[in-house]
């Protein structure tokens, strides 16, 4: 039986994949909130329903069983965000947490009419795909890190990391959305990005800029 607690895990394995790290106990641990004894007993599970596998180093990796379960979910959450944005009007920085609490309530049947009207392609309210991408995809499809930009350079915000919600109402604040317009000022020596954003100018200090996607602008 998959419960919650198990699609949980699953998924934090795969978003925590898709973001470049090694997937350990402890980084489960803080990514979900819970005790170190809590992810061992959930690993030890996991393992016995042939849904993780962990190596000698403590690398935990999901089966294709556990993958494809991770996947549903992430597609389930996807959508969910998607139909607060889209068809109820909630606030982009609002509907992840909105999601995490949903998805776990909807039907299949609900999840395809909601794939039905909203279709499985589109990006979500953060501009992210309904399955996680790892940085190297992002890459290879000519995106870039906000801190890794050059001064006087026009560029289009892409994705917003999505699992913190202060760092997105912070970002609200300063305009910075996907789909906004940015161009970067300077790179300072503290770390921090200077930037114009419609006719105001802000700085951005590295932490912020390296959870945030773009996409060169003309």
């Amino acid at each position: 039986m998959i419960t919650v607690s198990k699609e949980d895990y699953l998924k934090a394995i795969l978003e925590a994949e898709c973001e470049g790290e090694q997937v350990i106990a402890a980084r489960l641990a803080q990514w979900l909130s819970v005790s170190a004894p809590a992810v061992t007993m959930a690993l030890r599970r996991l393992k016995r329903d042939g849904l993780v596998s962990v190596r000698a180093d403590g690398r935990v990796l999901l089966t294709a069983e556990g993958r494809n379960i991770a996947r549903r979910l992430a597609l389930r959450h996807h959508l969910i965000e998607r139909m607060l944005h889209d068809v109820f009007g909630m606030a982009w920085f609002k509907v992840h947490d909105e999601a995490e609490r949903l998805e776990h309530a909807v039907s299949s049947d609900f999840e395809a009419l909601l794939a039905r009207k909203l279709g499985r392609t589109g990006p979500c309210p953060h501009g992210n795909p309904a399955t996680p991408e790892h940085p190297n995809i992002k890459r290879k499809r000519g995106l870039l890190l906000l801190s890794e930009t050059q001064p006087g350079g026009h560029y289009a915000v892409q994705s917003v990391y999505e699992r913190d919600r202060k760092l997105l109402e912070f970002l609200e604040q300063k305009g910075i959305r996907p789909g906004a317009s940015l161009s970067v000022q300077a790179r300072n020596y503290d770390g921090t990005v200077s930037l114009v954003i419609g006719r105001k100018t802000t700085e951005l200090g590295s932490p912020a800029a390296e959870k945030i996607w773009v996409a060169k602008g003309r």
